[in-house]
């Protein structure tokens, strides 16, 4: 301000300087009244924002500027009634412009005296609040249906949290998911939806100091249930802040998620027993293809013996045939054992209640194990049929027992026990839905980590000293109960003890079988074919040792080349399986086709069941398994059909 205005303001009167405050206000209309309601002074904000020059207005009632039905009720008229009566007057409403448009005014009315008292009019102050009240509104109106859209929310928990984790509101999801209502829950702490065990950890309050760190805290976990139970929660917590930055509480939002979790674990489950399925599968065909081919070796030694013991020897040779013999028996059940665990082994079936068969082995198993271990057999199961191989089932079963022992080196407790069981489809590795009797051997020995449960199954695997075990037991086990259409689970937790659970099929009806015995005379010419050389010429010499004639191919096209030139040949004494194209099975077939009373014996390493589940019905066929023995080659071909 220059040093000449300051002169001229100095030099003004307090009433010249309030005229010039009011004069130069353009927000506000403020303007005088006389005791009647005339209008009487004019200021640029009431020019501004009612349209009325001074000229144009003073010496007019200020009910002009009211509605015409306020008008006509007499409102302007009370209004100097209340002000002069209480010394104020104060309210909002609509009022009118010179162009007849209406605005939303806030107006101030004081009565004005004179030094000595004496009433001389009104002191009138308006100010035009309509946008602020439509801003007002419309923040009302977006609350409002924030406040609908939360409160129509079933599926997920929304509610809002004081910075200290006190809920400060509840919506109807919160109160369907949690069972509480808002009466209830509004003013209590959040921890309360927690489990205990995370209560005991503190993770309530590490989710809102994560929150308020970060900004945002997201997990998913269990959580609480008024009712108690329990359910699988994702959880979003954001940070709630002022313009100043200042905490203020968290937004909370909550779904149950408990179906999608279980669809997740079960489909993890469905892919860990495919896995482990496949797995199997490859190993078993593997074992089986080896075992095969072992087979055929120790079919040449078996059969090179028994051809050598034909003849006079020197006791010393004897001897050594004798300890050959004994190795090659011992080879031959380590091929047993290695096909028990592809499924390859022939089962010998029947229908049986497991209790009875439990309870009659009873004795034996309590034998197996010793003096520190208290054992209990534990037998509950009722419909206890099913169709399974006796002497394979009681040997699976001491194996498990025989295996319990030796975890429990200082003694603990072995049980037996037999249950029903009702399965839905892949709950149990790949077995159909069902109802099914679960056979348990439960210990409480020293247990298995997680990476040795997962290898328990696989064959030569073991855990055992050198020399103490060969790691077929329990893969045999598994190839067993696989066999027979059921699954073997093994559970266990180091320091705690292991369980082995076998679960076998229920069986619903009597399994039909046609044993009628078949004879035949002897025949004198029998037709071996072998891919092996050293086995063909083996082979050979074995049948010609219990008196037929022999005639060798080495293939099915030559086979059939000595059938069509050999017409009188007897029997066909072949392998089913063959390199060139056509199979043992296929060979027989096609013989049979053309020369029907041809006979015809099969061997092979595989079991019958398996190749059966390959190649269909072989019911007019001998069959015996690789390495076969004199005596049993002279039963087979003097039994064929």
């Amino acid at each position: 301000m220059s040093q000449k205005q300051k002169s001229f303001t100095s030099t003004l009167s307090a009433a010249e300087r309030l005229q010039l405050l009011v004069a130069s206000i353009s927000d506000y209309a403020i303007y005088m009244l006389d005791e009647a309601g005339i209008v009487s002074s004019w200021n640029p904000g009431a020019e501004r924002f009612k349209g009325y020059t001074a000229a144009e207005i003073i010496g007019q009632h200020f009910s002009v500027f009211y509605l015409d039905a306020e008008r006509a009720a007499g409102l302007p008229a009370r209004a100097l009634e209340t002000a002069l009566r209480d010394g104020r007057f104060e309210s909002e409403g609509w009022r009118v412009r010179k162009d007849g448009s209406r605005f939303l005014a806030s107006v101030v009315i004081d009565p004005v005296y004179t030094p000595d008292g004496r009433h001389i009019g009104y002191a009138k102050v308006t100010r035009d609040i309509t946008e602020r009240r439509s801003a007002e509104r419309r923040l009302r109106e977006s609350e409002e249906r924030f406040r609908l859209l939360v409160q129509g929310v079933t599926d997920y928990a929304i509610y809002m949290l004081a910075p200290d984790g006190t809920v400060t509101n509840w919506n109807a999801g919160a109160e369907r998911i949690k069972g509480y209502t808002e009466s209830e829950i509004v003013n209590t702490h959040f921890s309360r939806f927690h489990t205990p065990e995370d209560q005991a950890l503190g993770l309530p309050a590490k989710s809102l100091g994560i929150a308020a760190e970060k900004g945002r805290f997201e997990k998913e976990g269990w959580r609480v249930r008024k009712d108690g139970s329990r359910f699988w929660a994702h959880v979003v917590i954001d940070a709630i802040r002022d313009d100043a930055g200042a905490l203020v509480g968290f937004a909370k939002i909550t779904r149950d998620v408990t179906e999608r979790k279980a669809a997740e674990d079960e489909l993890a489950r469905a892919n860990a027993a495919l896995f482990q399925a496949q797995k199997m599968e490859a190993i078993g065909q593997l074992t089986g293809g080896i075992a095969h081919d072992f087979n055929n070796l120790l079919g040449v030694l078996a059969s090179g013996l028994d051809v050598l013991t034909t003849n006079n020897r020197p006791y010393a040779e004897t001897r050594m045939i004798d300890s050959m013999r004994r190795a090659v028996e011992r080879g031959a059940t380590l091929t047993q054992q290695l096909l028990s665990f592809a499924r390859q082994q022939p089962l010998q079936t029947d229908n049986f209640n497991i209790n009875t068969l439990i309870a009659n082995f009873e004795p034996v198993l309590q034998r197996a194990g010793n003096a520190d271990i208290e054992f209990r057999v534990e037998l509950r199961a009722s419909a206890a049929f099913v169709t399974i191989d006796v002497a394979r089932f009681e040997a699976a079963l001491l194996n498990l027992v025989v295996n319990a022992r030796d975890a429990m080196p200082a003694g603990g407790m072995l049980r037996v026990k037999s249950d029903n069981v009702e399965l839905s489809a892949n709950q149990i590795g790949s077995l159909p839905a069902g109802l099914y009797l679960k056979v348990e051997v439960c210990d409480t020995g020293h247990g298995m980590t997680d990476d040795v449960v997962k290898r328990a199954f696989e064959p030569f695997f073991t855990t055992k000293e050198l020399g103490k075990g060969t790691g077929l037991g329990l893969s045999q086990v598994y190839g067993f109960i696989a066999q027979s259409g059921g699954e073997a689970v093994l559970g266990s937790t180091p320091g705690e003890g292991t369980t082995v659970s076998l679960y076998l099929p229920v069986l619903h009806a009597e399994e039909q079988r046609d044993q009628a015995p078949r004879t035949s005379d002897k025949a004198d010419i029998v037709l071996v074919v072998e891919d092996e050389p050293d086995l063909l010429e083996v082979a050979a010499e074995l049948v010609r040792s219990i008196g037929y004639e022999v005639l060798t191919a080495s293939n099915g096209s030559d086979a059939i080349g000595l059938l069509q030139a050999r017409p009188e040949i007897d029997i066909l004494f072949t392998d089913v399986m063959m390199p060139d194209g056509i199979s043992g099975i296929e060979l027989a077939r096609q013989a049979r086709s053309r020369w029907p009373g041809l006979k015809v014996v099969l061997a092979s390493g595989y079991p019958l069941p398996a190749l059966r589940a390959e190649h269909g019905n072989m019911d007019d066929y001998e069959f015996m398994n690789k390495p076969y023995r004199l005596a049993d080659l002279a039963k087979k071909l003097r039994s064929a059909a």
